[in-house]
């Protein structure tokens, strides 16, 4: 193997340098999804040995990420000492309180961000109820419950809060009046203030916070994440001020995953291979695309790199049982499940994984029980909220299935699956016009999906509609994405009903040969109902040859019920081509 050039090793050396500066500084402030990150992506990089054969040069390496210089006191170091081990075991209102009166960047933000969480836990406290499907869904209230300790721990250099009564307002304020005292360099601060504004529903202030957040320290992995949520999509995103940074890099293929920007996400996480040739992250997202896409052998398969990898992996797990459960791989699913079992019973996707088991064995209420119990794990893991949606249409639960599709879309609004369960679910319900709502934002989110349309499309076909127009349009925007032929079939049936017989023709004849150029023999219920029409349009046409040859054909590959139909028919093209072409009647073949 070619031995890496200088610059590259001094690049893979800097990068190395940077992740395990973030690993520190991210676990020291209680941020361990970032230093998760972080670590896996150190573990990305070419092997040591690898660089081992360094040469000497004069190439500068960039100055490390800063770190926290700020002085603290002897027994300042202690507080945050005690205060680290309270927020570890989640006593955050404890944790906050220690600091009350720190100085330095790393206590100020493990003090304010206790109080946040301290807020979240207490909200998330309140939603319990909603695991209840027959409730129906509220607002979040973004107060934070009063105490006399989370008060007093709202004090910082320069003085308390005005109301004893704190509020996400209110650690809004307090942030910018440490941005004023000269904490506005520090890029954590910058993130928890991103954070606190998009939870207060200020999306654009929230950007440019989150944006000098991951300027001011771009390893802070959970800063881009919740950037990505804010910007909702890749123009937003491009908008941006963002850092010449290889996160960055990361930041685009996320962000094109969940905006459904597949061959971009693919084309960033190709460019990120070659610096990060062993990242299971790289892996995981183009595992995502690939799903996204519905290349579900290419999706299998890279998750089971991943589980080779590592056998005990649980991340992404819900996505690969739903591959395996989409390709009816019982035998798969169930190992899938008893090696999630083996690792962590009570981890929302294992429960995701055996829900989707019973589900495809047919045992819904099982899978619906399992389902809720993920959700008990964790309220916000939409893979569960989404699924169980699919478990009560099944059960034929409607008002529990909207209310299950609807957590799901109030977690992520990019969740197409959860807006085609609502369309679905309406237009059980007998609710078009509720359905092609739904329908539409599915569509929005996912113009290149072909079921997406085409359930549109069979939406305004309805009696009660009777858009056929409209119809018409949904599936020809189908037609490119359309695999299976749905949209080309409904198109024939379509032109026919309105009796637009050479269109009807057209699509009929595009089926046939879509069927034909699978390799597989016309045989199904599809190729029989294109081969009659076809006949039958040429009959009528009076293209008597192109009429027997169909005719022919159908007796071959038809079904039994229509043969004796189509003897006779063709018998009656044999005898109007002899007398209307001038030319003989020709022999009947064997099959008449």
């Amino acid at each position: 193997m070619e031995a890496p050039s200088a610059d590259r090793r001094q690049k893979a050396q800097f990068i190395r340098d940077q992740l395990l500066q973030a690993i520190y500084d991210c676990r020291e402030r209680g941020l361990f999804t970032s230093a998760k990150w972080a670590a896996q992506q150190l573990n990305g990089l070419p092997s040591q040995s690898q660089f081992a054969a360094t040469t000497t040069t004069t190439t500068t390496i960039p100055t490390p990420l800063p770190v926290d210089t700020a002085a603290a006191s002897p027994s300042e170091h202690d507080s945050y000492q005690l205060a680290r081990s309270m927020f570890d075991l989640k006593e955050y209102k404890s944790a906050a309180h220690i600091l009350q009166g720190a100085l330095s960047p790393r206590s100020i933000f493990l003090r304010l961000y206790s109080i946040y969480l301290a807020g979240e836990r207490s909200k998330g406290e309140e939603k319990k109820m909603v695991l209840n499907p027959g409730t129906t869904a509220g607002t979040t209230a973004t107060k934070i419950p009063s105490s006399s300790s989370l008060s007093k721990s709202l004090k910082a250099p320069g003085g308390p809060l005005s109301s004893s009564n704190p509020t996400l307002a209110q650690l809004e304020s307090e942030i910018r009046r440490l941005n004023k005292s000269g904490y506005d360099s520090d890029g954590f601060i910058q993130y928890l203030l991103g954070i606190v504004l998009m939870d207060l529903g200020k999306r654009e202030q929230a950007q440019q916070a989150l944006t000098s957040a991951v300027t001011l320290y771009p390893c802070n992995w959970s800063a881009w994440t919740v950037l990505q949520i804010a910007c909702g999509t890749i123009q937003a995103a491009a908008s941006l001020s963002l850092p010449d940074h290889f996160t960055r890099t990361f930041f685009i293929a996320s962000l094109a995953v969940e905006c459904h920007s597949q061959p971009e996400a693919l084309g960033a996480l190709q460019a990120l291979s070659d610096t990060f040739p062993r990242s299971d992250t790289i892996v995981h997202m183009a595992a995502q695309a690939h799903y996204s896409l519905q290349n579900f052998d290419e999706t299998e398969e890279l998750f089971q790199d991943l589980l080779a990898k590592d056998p005990h992996r649980l991340e992404g797990m819900d996505m690969y049982s739903n591959v395996l459960y989409v390709k009816e791989q019982a035998a798969e699913l169930s190992h899938l499940a008893h090696r999630c079992v083996e690792t962590d019973r009570y981890s929302p996707a294992t429960c995701c994984v055996i829900g989707n088991y019973y589900s495809l064995k047919g045992q819904h209420e099982k899978a619906v029980a399992y389902f809720r119990r993920a959700l008990r794990l964790d309220p916000r893991f939409l893979s569960a909220w989404t699924l169980m949606g699919h478990e009560y249409v099944e059960l034929k639960n409607p008002p529990a299935a909207i209310e299950a599709y609807w957590r799901a879309v109030e977690i992520n609004p990019k969740d197409y699956r959860a807006w085609y369960g609502l369309g679905q679910t309406y237009e059980l319900v007998d609710m078009p016009y509720y359905a092609l709502f739904y329908f539409r934002n599915a569509v929005a989110l996912r113009p290149s999906d072909a079921r997406m349309w085409n359930a549109m499309g069979q939406c305004y076909q309805r009696e009660s509609l009777g858009a056929y127009d409209a119809a018409i349009r949904c599936h020809r925007r189908a037609l490119p994405y359309d695999r299976e032929g749905v949209a080309v079939h409904e198109l024939a049936k379509l032109h026919d009903r309105l009796g637009q017989k050479g269109d009807a023709a057209h699509y009929h004849r595009m089926n046939l040969t879509r069927l034909e150029a699978e390799g597989a023999a016309p045989s199904g219920q599809d190729a029989v109902e294109a081969l009659q029409y076809l006949a039958d349009f040429a009959k009528e046409s009076k293209r008597y040859a192109e009429a027997e040859e169909l005719y022919a054909r159908l007796l071959d590959y038809g079904a039994v019920a229509g043969k004796e139909s189509a003897k006779a028919s063709l018998r009656e093209v044999r005898m109007l081509r002899g007398g209307g072409e001038g030319g003989s009647v020709a022999r009947e073949s064997p099959a008449v």
